[in-house]
């Protein structure tokens, strides 16, 4: 997915800082950091970056929260094979509310889930609203300047060959989804196989009118 959106910016660089959007709506720290890295040559302003980024992150997280408030518990289901995670994120927002909605899009496996949990916690909306407004500002500049960074420290230490580097996290990054990916899988077959098969309906036996 990496080298596609990365195709579509090079190619039509009108569509740069909506696509960020689009993508940091669902989740782009790979799309962000690589584009910082990749600013100069792709002419984009990190400040723009940093500040579309923001605002699919924001807006995702936001509808994220609301559907958790919106349907509650029962969405948790979607997710069997997280429930020790989902636990840890609902330990979390009780205990630490405001460090872990400044911290979640920081953390490895609650980044997706974390949202739905907060609205299912019952946060109450202007706190959620406000800190998600910082927490977003933090990671879209965090990551938008570190790419920036990362690449500037690349050309420096390896000259035309950081694109291999460059390369090399692109592929390490599709590889490391691709795994994840086969093990959710493979998770979810293990439950459907230890799932007890479900019992047929009781058949209602009909009383036979004596006749007369």
């Amino acid at each position: 997915m990496e080298d596609l959106v990365l195709h579509l910016i090079a190619e039509y660089h009108v569509l740069t800082y909506p696509i960020v959007t689009a993508v940091t709506f669902i989740e782009g720290e790979s799309i962000v950091i690589l584009c910082g890295a990749m600013a100069k040559q792709l002419r984009i302003n990190i400040e723009l970056l940093a500040l579309f980024a923001f605002a699919g992150s924001f807006l995702g997280d936001q509808l994220y929260y609301y559907i958790g408030r919106r349907y509650g518990p029962p969405l948790l289901g979607r997710w069997p094979t997280l429930t020790h995670r989902i636990d840890w994120a609902f330990r979390l927002v009780k205990d630490h509310p405001t460090a872990f909605i400044l911290s979640f899009r920081f953390i490895y496996g609650i980044r997706n889930i974390a949202p739905f949990v907060i609205g299912i916690s019952g946060m109450s909306r202007a706190r959620y609203f406000a800190l998600n407004f910082l927490a977003a500002q933090i990671w879209a500049h965090s990551y938008a300047w570190g790419g920036y960074w990362l690449g500037q420290a690349l050309e420096r230490w390896l000259g035309s060959n950081r694109w291999l580097v460059v390369a090399g996290f692109v592929g390490m990054a599709v590889v490391i989804g691709g795994i994840g990916y086969l093990r959710q899988r493979r998770k979810l077959r293990g439950l459907d196989a230890a799932r007890p098969p479900a019992s047929p309906p009781p058949v209602e036996m009909s009383e036979a009118t004596p006749s007369e």
